[in-house]
């Protein structure tokens, strides 16, 4: 099974897509694990791949806060 994200709004729209890492990963155009580092906290988003996460998980609105910390 893979990690769950931190971020509570990541799971959420993760789980309302359906949607696994690989299927995420492919359409912004990264690595499988490199999604999963991201969206376990282990690595930094730059702001294009936090932009893409949301553009590909439809999130509006995205938090730019401590907690959602881009390069």
């Amino acid at each position: 099974m893979a990690p769950d994200p931190r971020c509570t709004a990541l799971r959420a729209a993760k789980d309302k897509k359906g949607m696994s890492y690989s299927e995420i990963a492919k359409q912004m155009g990264e690595s499988e694990q490199r999604v999963i580092d991201i969206c376990t906290g282990t690595a930094t988003a730059t702001d294009k791949e936090f932009n893409q996460l949301a553009e590909v998980l439809d999130i509006k609105n995205p938090p730019h806060d401590a907690a959602h910390v881009t390069q």
